[in-house]
């Protein structure tokens, strides 16, 4: 099974394209579904955020307040470092098992995909077989979050605790351009997977993978 990490800035687009590819046969999930589930009442991240942040960081269930949560580290590098240290090894945990799952089912998907914002960023990239980054320039991508209903404010520092598209591309073994229509973005989400399944086929047979080039 070809395991593929799927990412990209805030608003590139990269949720539409792990849908294309599910549409396609892939399994995917999404990593911040994952956070979602370790932040419920009593669920070890939002253990996590109490013991950090204290009490009001959680809300009224005992459940991490992520809006809340969310402005706090956002403007505050040394709390969201605290914050990352703490929650990715969770994250990381948990989709090593969804992953090890599938791999071991019946009839285990040919790709498996997972979403997820900052794998450049965390070095966690390298827990894949493939990288795909979904790039589109960051006024563009601001543009979107703008009409999409985000704060400007929320936008900027969203970006700016990212890796830049020029980091984010030079890690890529696969790189999706997202910069016009949405029939442009599914044309060339259909030209990847075929790539994919070839990856995935060297994989089932104990080859190495092709050198890809990202753009």
């Amino acid at each position: 099974m070809l395991k593929v990490g799927l990412t990209g800035g805030v608003a590139s687009g990269k949720s539409t394209v792990a849908r294309l590819l599910r549409g396609r046969g892939a399994a995917t999930l999404d990593a911040d579904a994952v956070v979602e589930e370790l932040y419920r009442p009593g669920a070890p991240g939002a253990c996590a955020v109490a013991a950090l942040f204290g009490p009001g960081a959680l809300d009224a269930a005992g459940g991490v307040e992520r809006a809340a949560l969310g402005a706090l580290v956002l403007a505050d590098a040394a709390a969201r470092a605290r914050l990352e240290a703490a929650d990715h090894p969770l994250v990381r945990a948990r989709i090593a098992a969804w992953l090890a799952t599938l791999a071991g089912a019946a009839s285990a998907p040919r790709v498996a995909v997972v979403e997820a914002a900052l794998l450049v960023e965390t070095g966690s990239f390298r827990d894949y077989h493939r990288l795909v980054v979904v790039g589109a320039p960051l006024e563009l991508r601001r543009a979107r979050a703008l009409r999409a209903g985000w704060p400007a404010a929320r936008f900027d520092r969203t970006a700016a605790a990212q890796a830049d598209d020029a980091s984010r591309e030079r890690a890529a073994d696969y790189l999706v351009r997202n910069e016009g229509r949405y029939a442009d973005l599914e044309a060339a989400t259909g030209s990847l997977w075929p790539l994919l399944l070839e990856d995935a086929a060297a994989v089932a047979a104990g080859l190495p993978l092709p050198a890809r080039c990202a753009g």
